[in-house]
C-alpha cells in the first residue's frame, strides 16, 4: 500500500523556521538595536529642527527691534545740539557776536553728531572730476578748466556708511 505523500515533507524546509534560536535572539537583538537607533535619530532631528525654529524666531525679533530702535543712537546723538539750540533762545539781550559763537559750537556738535553715525559730507574742490556717483550736475557752463570737472558747489552732498544720501549739488566745465 502506497502512503499518501505530505506536501509539506517534498517542499524544502523554509530557513526562517528553522533558524536556531541562537540566531533568532541575535536578529531580534540588532532589531531591537535599530529601533533604538531610530528613536534616537528621530529624537535629535526633532531637537534640531524646534532650535532651527527658535534660532529664526529669536532672528526675526532681532532684526523687528533694530528696525525699530534703528535711529535711537543718531537721536540720541543730536539731543545736544537741541539742547543748545534750545538755550540759545532762552537767552533775552545775547549780543550778535554770542548768537554767532552760540551757532558755531552747535554747528560743530551737529557735525559731530553726524559723523558719528557715519554721514560724512560730499563737498568737492572746484577742479575736482564730475562723479555721478557724488554730484548731480546742474549745469554744464564753460570754464577755463578740463571738461568733465567741478567749476562751483551749489549744496553739498552727505554719504552714509558709503551710501549717497544727497548728492552734491555742482556746476560742471562743458567741454570745449
Amino acid at each position: 500500500m502506497v502512503e499518501p505523500q505530505n506536501p509539506e515533507q517534498n517542499q524544502a524546509p523554509n530557513p526562517e523556521l528553522t533558524a536556531e534560536p541562537a540566531e533568532l535572539v541575535a536578529v531580534e537583538q540588532k532589531l531591537a538595536e535599530l529601533e533604538a537607533k531610530h528613536a534616537e535619530v528621530s529624537d535629535a532631528y526633532l531637537r534640531a529642527k524646534a532650535e532651527v525654529e527658535n534660532t529664526r524666531r529669536r532672528a526675526e525679533e532681532e532684526i523687528a527691534k533694530a528696525r525699530k530702535f534703528a535711529i535711537e543712537g543718531f537721536a540720541d546723538s543730536l539731543l545736544p545740539v537741541k539742547d543748545s539750540l534750545e538755550a540759545a533762545l532762552a537767552v533775552e539781550n545775547a549780543s550778535t557776536e554770542q548768537m554767532r559763537e552760540g551757532v558755531h559750537a552747535t554747528l560743530r556738535q551737529l557735525v559731530q553728531a553726524l559723523e558719528r553715525n557715519k554721514v560724512m559730507e560730499v563737498n568737492p574742490a572746484a577742479g575736482d572730476k564730475f562723479d555721478p556717483h557724488h554730484h548731480q550736475a546742474i549745469s554744464v557752463v564753460p570754464a577755463e578748466q578740463e571738461p568733465n570737472t567741478i567749476v562751483a558747489v551749489l549744496q553739498k552732498g552727505y554719504v552714509i556708511a558709503e551710501r549717497v544720501l544727497r548728492p552734491a549739488l555742482v556746476t560742471v566745465a562743458a567741454p570745449r
